[in-house]
């Protein structure tokens, strides 16, 4: 019997030296890294350049320049990473990370501080995008979509414990902080002095952590016992509860998340993000965090945010039949806004033989435009732009990782939403730009930021 044939195989000989290269000439030309480096280079990053006190003929280490944190923080968005300490290790490894680095070292903390302090110019950087898009007459607020994502908190289910339990932890925390505090220093510079450092930051950011879950639990006990006054038989079906089991819960981990009901029907610790978008274009124009569980009177204060950003409310707003109430609909057309919304109750009525799309004694004149726009064919096909625009843009987030924020709190989500609105806006732009046949987006939105700086008022970001 003969042998069987011996196997040809590539095998790696780590011994080849590896020729010089370039990064420059590693990265292709259509790179994504390449547009988000012209776009940090393109706008106005003088108020992040603010804030650097290392300045020339003072002492002090040079700072990373703002141009790149933020590529590498909108670059990350793109790739679907919201880790400060993944990005890092991506830029000593990624191609594309490490050509936007060029040779710069960073580390977790200066990308997470980044982040974390800089909300309100990303905002301001949000709201000049849109603006100088609207000075080039390529983007018109004439029809906005609204809708709400629930996006799970960084904080497990099991950390939501009653008042009584969040001041025993805080007691317990409190004389683990005293204790250490009464230890004797370690000689400077050791790792030993180091390390109790560390520890004692641990202890203070524990203990606000459950002073602050300690005052969501007391506040949503209050509003228990409001609802529970107003609505006797509930009262009496809970009045046999043991008294430790009364009472609101706050979250040792996270005390700004709250539970909410999720689009799989399940309960889990989570913020609402509301986004704006236009229905003609598909760009965000405005983002709002909230910790509420409903949509329910969130569309007055997006209004409000459009206005106070850009100057004018748009034509129209499209939104869902929960964001708002009649007092909502009537102040909306106060504003000249007409609101395209479904109508409550509106399948019951019609099998009752009820006409839901005639107006009411009790109806405003906003009420009553809405229910004769709804009842028009135009009307219903107008908004149908609704879920064709928000669901896009709630995909496009979502795809890119937008199903957790690994960040705590309202202000530090915002930002990590602004990051996607900002990336999404970002190859919008360019899309938009190739549809009117011309691939200088740079030269278009660089145009946009001038005409804008000369027309004072368009913008308010400053």
């Amino acid at each position: 019997m003969s042998a069987s044939p011996q196997p040809r195989l590539r095998q790696p000989d780590r011994s080849v030296p590896v020729p010089d290269w370039c990064l420059n000439e590693a990265l292709p030309d259509d790179h994504p890294a390449r547009d988000i480096w012209a776009y940090v280079s393109t706008i106005d990053l003088s108020a992040f350049l603010a804030r650097i006190r290392a300045c020339v003929g003072r002492p002090g280490r040079d700072a990373t320049d703002p141009r790149l944190l933020l590529a590498l923080w909108l670059y990350a968005t793109v790739e679907g990473i919201g880790s400060a300490r993944w990005l890092e290790e991506l830029c000593a490894m990624h191609l594309g990370f490490r050509w936007l680095c060029g040779g710069v070292s960073v580390n977790y903390h200066l990308l997470s501080d980044f982040r974390k302090d800089f909300e309100a110019e990303l905002d301001a950087l949000l709201i000049d995008h849109v603006a100088a898009l609207m000075h080039q007459e390529l983007v018109q607020l004439k029809r906005v979509a609204q809708d709400g994502m629930r996006t799970r908190a960084h904080a497990g289910t099991g950390s939501f414990r009653r008042g009584a339990t969040l001041e025993t932890c805080r007691q317990h925390v409190a004389e683990q902080l005293a204790l250490l505090k009464q230890q004797p220093d370690e000689p400077p510079g050791s790792a030993a002095r180091r390390s109790r450092a560390a520890r004692q930051r641990h202890l203070d950011e524990k203990l606000q952590r459950l002073q602050a879950a300690r005052v969501v639990a007391a506040d949503l006990e209050a509003k228990r016992a409001d609802r529970l006054r107003g609505r006797p038989k509930e009262a009496a079906k809970h009045k046999d509860e043991e008294s430790d089991k009364k009472g609101g819960r706050g979250s040792m981990t996270d005390p700004e998340a709250r539970r909410m009901k999720m689009a799989d029907g399940g309960y889990r610790p989570a913020y609402n993000v509301q986004l704006a978008t236009t229905t003609q274009e598909g760009l965000i124009v405005g983002v709002a965090v909230t910790n509420a569980g409903t949509d329910a009177g969130l569309m007055g204060p997006m209004l409000e945010q459009i206005e106070s950003a850009y100057g004018t409310v748009p034509e129209a707003k499209l939104t869902d039949g929960g964001f708002g109430s009649n007092a909502d609909v009537e102040a909306a057309a106060a504003q000249g806004v007409a609101v395209y919304m479904p109508l409550k109750n509106e399948a019951k009525d019609l099998q009752a033989g009820t006409n839901p799309y005639e107006p009411r004694k009790q109806d405003g004149e906003g009420m009553s435009a809405l229910r004769i726009r709804m009842g028009t064919e135009e009307g219903k096909k107008i908004y149908r732009e609704r879920a064709a625009t928000a669901e896009w843009v709630n995909a496009g987030m979502r795809n890119r990782g937008l199903y957790q924020v690994l960040v705590r709190g309202v202000q530090k989500v915002r930002a990590v939403v602004l990051l996607q609105a900002l990336v999404h806006n970002l190859f919008t732009t360019i899309r938009i730009c190739r549809a009117k046949l011309t691939r200088d987006w740079v030269g278009i939105l660089r145009a946009g930021l001038e005409g804008m700086r000369r027309k004072p008022g368009l913008a308010m970001s400053e």
